[in-house]
């Protein structure tokens, strides 16, 4: 169904997208196949950007978040002006409030710009904290992203680029060779290209033999009402086991849950109640607020919560999966280091460090 010079790319979620997109502007032939649009993780996202604020140790899964929040500005940017479309990129901080005093010592060493702001300093970054706070951390470069938003910007790109999109597509077999994949059979017949991106998130392990299994987490939205004359939250807090995003357009998102539960789907009473309890300790005006909706989502976990990027055991087979709660984040990154290594046969020093081998070992 394709020529064999084109580069399939397996999966539409934002990783498959923003890879499709970053080889379409080197000068390949591209093609992506996409089981389900709407259901891909980074639709169900808070779009934090936040290698900081999650405390994240000194490794390569921090270099690498580093090096992807540094892209941000740049690459929503060239999204934005191809496409005409905004995907609401804010720099504006995170707030990492804490309940006891005396953990100013505890900030990572990977944080050096990091501020601690003891109880009354923290309120004045913002207001309408709960009595509970006794501080916390200021992380000025860590940001947000409208994750949906996003989503719409990466499909309209690859159209304006002529990426070829196929939606509705389900993968039933990757067809191999000795060390080669010789085919894709799908719903929608076989495909063959010259090289395959396996970019399939949390259903990963239905095609390949890898350890990414799925980790549900539920949200919910309010929204400020429009008696407010100014948004009332203007950072992201990102307290213990929460996190509560402002959006610009009066939203606040508040994530998320971590279940392991399998493709079980819905919205639960008891992962409401405790993202409820969680969010209004830190910031009570939320108990105010209308509830705009609530929904759920299912993140690509591996054993040790970093992504699975670079070769396979097939040689035509590059794999881009596993990245759990920080694919929105990771996206910019990956797609340049899967690309560098697709088209220009180039391994940047990280990539090494995310090899699918280190779980066979």
């Amino acid at each position: 169904m394709n020529t064999s010079e084109t580069v399939l790319v397996i999966g539409g979620g934002i990783i498959g997208l923003t890879i499709a997109v970053e080889l379409k502007l080197r000068g390949a032939s591209v093609t992506v196949l996409s089981r389900n649009f709407q259901e891909a993780a980074a639709h169900a996202a808070g779009g934090m950007l936040a290698p900081q604020a999650e405390q994240l140790p000194p490794s390569p899964l921090l270099d690498l978040g580093l090096m992807s929040r540094a892209l941000y500005p740049g690459w929503t940017g060239k999204l934005e002006a191809l496409t005409g479309l905004s995907a609401q990129y804010w720099p504006c901080g995170i707030l990492a409030p804490v309940f006891e005093a005396g953990l100013e010592t505890c900030v990572s060493s990977a944080s050096p710009d990091a501020q601690w702001l003891d109880r009354d300093a923290i309120r004045t970054y913002q207001s309408g904290l709960g009595s509970d706070v006794a501080g916390g951390w200021w992380y000025p470069r860590d940001a947000q992203v409208d994750n949906r938003r996003l989503m719409q910007v990466l499909w309209s790109a690859a159209q304006e680029l002529g990426v070829e999109l196929y939606e509705g597509v389900e993968v039933d077999r990757l067809v191999t060779q000795a060390d080669r994949m010789t085919e894709l059979q799908t719903s929608q017949g076989s495909w063959r290209a010259s090289h395959y991106v396996l970019a399939t998130g949390a259903w990963s392990q239905a095609l390949l033999p890898v350890p990414v299994f799925p980790k549900k987490g539920q949200m919910f939205a309010v929204r400020v009402p429009e008696s407010e004359p100014e948004l009332p939250l203007v950072r992201v807090l990102f307290g213990p086991g929460i996190y509560i995003i402002p959006r610009q357009d009066r939203r606040i998102v508040v994530g998320a849950t971590s279940e392991i539960v399998g493709f079980t789907p819905h919205n639960t009473p008891a992962g409401l109640q405790t993202l409820l309890a969680g969010a209004m300790r830190i910031y009570p005006a939320l108990s105010e607020f209308p509830i705009q909706e609530c929904w759920w989502g299912f993140r690509p976990t591996t054993p040790d919560e970093a992504p699975i990027l670079g070769t396979s055991p097939y040689g035509n087979l590059t794999l881009a999966i596993g990245h759990y709660r920080n694919g929105v984040l990771l996206a910019p990154a990956t797609a340049q280091l899967i690309a560098d290594w697709i088209w220009d046969q180039r391994e940047a020093p990280l990539l090494p460090y995310f090899h699918y081998t280190r779980f066979t070992s």
